[in-house]
């Protein structure tokens, strides 16, 4: 992308075409902190609702986690903001206990959960979320430094489900997935609209502002963002086309209807004749299935497929056993573990003065 095109603010034009799909929606959940990319989805989503004659609801959530002092000034001039767009704004706070650890991936998931709590008060089912162009680039960055399969490698998609378990159904979406940031703060700066900027995002204690402050050595060798997107689309047709492939195997082997907490099973032989990646991602999805447990790792179930295919096999692995057989593959609910209780102090006395 040329430096003149990633510094123009995007245009009436631009817009209409980034929302269009979601002009007949009823209401949308815009997800606001402040920032200079969600700031511009706010902006951009009202000037383009400004130009339709049947327009969506927009509904604004700020999502207060109340890690920083400054979180609840913040939320408020989103608040001042939506208003003088004519955007009905919430603010949502994430109340409780913070974790020591893992702080981030926790914030992220309290985020999800909540904005998908609103949405369902509100009456909508789409979240619009302002990730960028850069963002897909630092997610594949981040998925491949953790050695992710394909699926992982196809990235943030454009229309998502929430992405985390027990959260309320709703749909994401992320219309700014092909849009550098540059042209969002250019959108901001050509309209004069004020935006805030979160210092954890250029906190290097943290895996994702590493990644960025990698972007421009590695686009200096060739690995620009618009090229990590080109991959992300590359890998996202290869998994939609194993997806396919996936449920033939499945309705051959294994059909459906799965029944709730029963054991599932296939023909050992047809089992172990499914190309690699099929019968690793149907062993996947009956475990992921029976063991309610949101699916192995992919790590651990590639240690088992592999052991499968050497002989007979009795394993547990998240919340399933799986047996092979030489003639069945069975995958059922993993049985409770015996508790043993050590007798308190109290006991073991008496039983020895008693035998005594």
């Amino acid at each position: 992308m040329s430096s003149d095109l990633a510094s123009k603010p995007i245009s009436i034009a631009e817009g209409a075409t980034l929302f269009g799909a979601l002009q007949s929606l009823p209401a949308l959940i815009l997800a606001v902190s402040g920032g200079p990319d969600s700031t511009a989805l706010m902006w951009l989503a009202a000037r383009w609702r400004d130009e339709l004659e049947k327009p969506p609801r927009l509904v604004a959530v700020t999502i207060d986690h109340g890690l920083r002092k400054e979180s609840v000034r913040e939320a408020r001039a989103v608040a001042r903001l939506a208003k003088s767009l004519n955007v009905e704004h919430v603010t949502r706070r994430w109340i409780g206990r913070k974790p020591k650890t893992g702080i981030q991936e926790a914030a992220r998931n309290a985020r999800y959960r909540l904005l998908s709590e609103e949405a369902h008060r509100q009456g909508a089912m789409h979240i619009l979320t302002a990730h960028t162009l850069d963002d897909q680039a630092e997610t594949l960055l981040f998925r491949m430094a953790r050695g992710s399969g394909i699926g992982g490698l196809a990235g943030m998609r454009r229309l998502d489900g929430i992405p985390v378990t027990g959260a309320k159904l709703a749909h994401l979406v992320r219309p700014f997935l092909a849009v550098p940031k540059t042209r969002l703060i250019a959108t901001l700066k050509a309209a004069k609209v004020p935006y805030t900027n979160d210092p954890s995002n250029a906190d290097f204690r943290f895996a994702r502002p590493r990644f960025r402050g990698l972007m421009p050595l590695l686009a200096a060798e060739g690995l620009t963002a618009d090229r990590l997107r080109r991959l992300a689309s590359r890998a996202e047709r290869i998994e939609e086309t194993l997806f396919v492939a996936l449920n033939a195997a499945q309705g051959a082997l294994c059909p459906p209807p799965w029944p709730e907490g029963a054991p599932l099973s296939a023909d050992a032989e047809a089992f172990l004749a499914l190309p690699a990646e099929i019968g690793l991602r149907l062993l996947g999805r009956m475990i992921a299935h029976v063991g309610q447990q949101g699916g192995p790792e992919l790590g651990q179930l590639e240690v088992l497929y592999a052991d499968l295919r050497t002989g007979p096999v009795r394993r547990n692995l998240a919340g399933a056993l799986v047996t092979l057989s030489r003639t069945k593959l069975t995958v059922e609910r993993e049985p409770p573990r015996r508790i043993i209780r050590k007798p308190r102090k109290s006991q073991r006395k008496a039983r020895f003065t008693t035998a005594g």
